[in-house]
């Protein structure tokens, strides 16, 4: 039986990993959005965002799909709650953070006030979907698998419509010479796509790491699985999208790490969603309830200030404090 420190030592190392081959990859998917002429806020909220929440879903249908137990089930039906509430105040409150470290303010250009509207409106069609996702969890009936077909259908549009949107918009900051090509002033499609697998492979099995030290330790450190799984395997998994934020933060692109986690969020509402809705009862207990409504009150902020312009570094960088409540009412009430 390893050490305490030895998978803390694991721990910290797969972060720096995953850190590092997330500076590897938003370099290539900027790359990869340039040649798809597709606009910094498509490449954030379907590029990026599709990259690297895809491994998160992959873990959520195994667990629902191919779980051999009840336990797995409802593990991986935690997750897909679980997600949701880390992006929507550990997430946002990474780039508050990452703004206030590195002195700055949220520009008020025409582009960004334009890119606050749209998502205001992402966060309004996600709470739409979200309360469906809720409700559903509260009610039991023969034909409730199906509705997984529409949360897929709903994602479907999402793509649509951002993939749609004005491309036109003048870019924030440069974008740096693409990694496996440095002295190659316009890049190939194929090295620029090529680098962005790469790199999400790598985020891949880093976070698999990740999360497994982080369930080893759980044990040592006095916390029962399901309080586990709520409080602090959602941080793991949303790691590679809070990384992506610091890092476009640090280089002043804003547009690109709000829309990567708006993105990213649409995606956990619903394609997490549908594998539970197929494969599992999908009814959630207290502790699942708590998190749908904390993250309810999260969107339901941001999507009021994004609506009327007034988000600020310190707005976001409070959104934190809704995940510490949510981790304190979970102990205080015994839920975990």
């Amino acid at each position: 039986m390893h050490s305490l420190w030895y998978h803390f030592a694991l721990l910290i190392g797969a972060a720096v990993v995953i850190y590092l081959s997330c500076e590897t990859f938003v370099n290539g998917v900027e790359w990869v959005g340039r040649k798809l002429v597709v606009g910094q806020k498509a490449t954030g909220s379907i590029l990026a965002a599709f990259g690297t929440a895809l491994p998160e879903s992959v873990v959520t249908l195994v667990a629902v799909a191919f779980g051999g137990s009840m336990a797995a089930k409802q593990l991986g039906v935690g997750a897909a709650l679980g997600g949701p509430l880390a992006l929507a105040t550990i997430a946002y409150a990474t780039v508050g953070v990452g703004l206030l470290l590195c002195r700055r303010q949220l520009p008020r250009t025409p582009e960004i006030c334009a890119d606050f509207r749209g998502l205001a409106r992402d966060q309004g069609w996600f709470l739409l979907i979200f309360a469906a996702k809720i409700a559903l969890g509260l009610v039991a009936f023969a034909w409730k698998p199906w509705l997984g077909i529409l949360f897929l259908a709903a994602y479907a549009l999402y793509i649509r419509q951002e993939m749609g949107g004005d491309a036109c918009h003048e870019e924030e900051g440069e974008t740096e010479p693409l990694a496996f090509a440095r002295h190659a002033a316009v890049p190939g499609t194929g090295i620029a796509l090529f680098q962005t697998l790469l790199a999400l492979g790598v985020i891949f099995f880093a976070s698999r790491l990740f999360v497994s030290q982080l369930a080893a330790l759980g044990p040592t450190l006095g916390l029962e699985p399901q309080l586990l799984a709520l409080l602090l395997s959602p941080i793991a998994t949303e790691l590679p999208e809070t990384m992506n934020a610091i890092i476009w933060v640090r280089q002043g692109k804003y547009r690109l790490a709000l829309a990567n986690i708006s993105g990213s969020m649409m995606i956990q509402a619903t394609i997490p969603t549908a594998f539970g809705l197929f494969w599992t009862p999908w009814l959630l207990g207290a502790p699942l309830l708590l998190a749908g409504a904390v993250t309810a009150v999260a969107i339901t902020g941001m999507f009021l200030a994004f609506r009327a312009g007034l988000v600020s570094r310190w707005l976001l960088a409070s959104m934190g404090l809704l995940y510490l409540l949510f981790a304190g009412l979970l102990i205080v009430l015994d839920l975990g």
